[in-house]
């Protein structure tokens, strides 16, 4: 079966298409990114501003168009913090699904960490044990941990990337001063989550997702041979510490020219870094690993082995 993924973030609209079948891998066929940063179209009673949704409704056109080439046997459209939160949220989920021509799923945060955890653990295997898992998309945090494919923890927080780029390094670049109170913030955040993951077993293996995990570990981060032709890439607390001050004091476009960190996340990756740092210290690791694979794989992962698309089920 062919199927797209149409995942509706809070800095993309990011279509997928795979081959999929029970017990395989999805296969990547196709794969489509445009940029929102729905963030910066964020009113102060905390709507989507017009603009807003007309960026939206371009960007699901445009993967719609896409998809209608491509002999697509189902799509899966999945929302997340961004049209979440928003106060106009009913609204705007009902134009996103007039130019899908199909209904949207809205993920619960939790129900974000569990499919994010489902793909880690499918990539890493039953031999990695218990994992510990970060991703960072553009309005929050996801953390999970557990031993199985379903974790015993699962987490969300208002820690993205986009989000604490705009509420706390507005300036280009942001800054020493910026980097300091977007610290603070993360700490007290993250403070009751590290007290209930500390709880639990050690992880054998910590792993990070999203493109913004991926791009900071292809900056600082170190590749190791891996199976079958797949680099491994690690990233370790104290190289991204060493790279946070540098990052702050470049420029956007200085910022672009770095190994690993495109234009679209330019803008976000020191806050991203910061947050990323944070949740390390917080939680007492040293070193992760990238995955590839994160929420869409888990998508995918999630109908495969339902059979059916059902849309309350991804939120279960």
């Amino acid at each position: 079966m062919r199927l797209g993924v149409i995942d509706i973030g809070s800095n993309t609209v990011h279509l997928l298409i795979a081959d999929v079948h029970p017990g395989g891998r999805p296969l990547g066929a196709t794969s489509d990114r445009s940029v929102v940063r729905l963030m910066r179209f964020l009113e102060a009673d905390g709507s989507i501003s017009p603009e807003g949704v007309t960026a939206l409704v371009d960007a699901v056109t445009r993967a719609r168009e896409i998809v209608a080439t491509e002999k697509v046997d189902k799509v899966l459209a999945t929302a997340t913090s961004a049209v979440r939160e928003a106060t106009n949220g009913p609204a705007v989920i009902a134009v996103i699904e007039a130019a899908l021509g199909q209904p949207l799923t809205v993920l619960e945060g939790e129900a974000e960490a569990h499919l994010t955890f489902l793909a880690q653990r499918r990539w890493f295997g039953w031999s990695a044990g218990q994992i510990l898992g970060f991703d960072i998309g553009g309005g929050s945090l996801e953390l999970a941990c557990g031993s199985e494919e379903v974790p015993d923890i699962a987490l969300s927080m208002p820690l993205g990337a986009g989000r604490m780029t705009i509420d706390f390094m507005p300036d280009d670049p942001p800054g020493e001063a910026a980097v300091e109170r977007l610290r603070e913030h993360a700490r007290a955040v993250l403070e009751p989550a590290a007290l209930v993951f500390a709880e639990q077993s050690t992880p054998d293996h910590v792993v990070g997702s999203s493109k913004t995990i991926r791009s900071l570990a292809r900056l600082a981060g170190d590749v190791h041979s891996g199976w079958a032709g797949s680099d491994r890439v690690t990233l370790s607390r104290s190289a991204l510490g060493s790279w946070i001050p540098r990052l702050a004091k470049l420029p956007i476009a200085s910022r672009e020219l770095l190994p690993g960190i495109t234009p679209d996340r330019a803008r976000q990756i020191v806050a991203g870094a910061v947050v990323l740092h944070e949740a390390m210290t917080a939680l007492k690791v040293s070193e992760l690993e990238a995955s590839p694979w994160a929420l869409r794989e888990g998508v995918l992962l999630r109908f495969t082995e339902l059979n059916a698309w059902d849309p309350a089920a991804l939120n279960s």
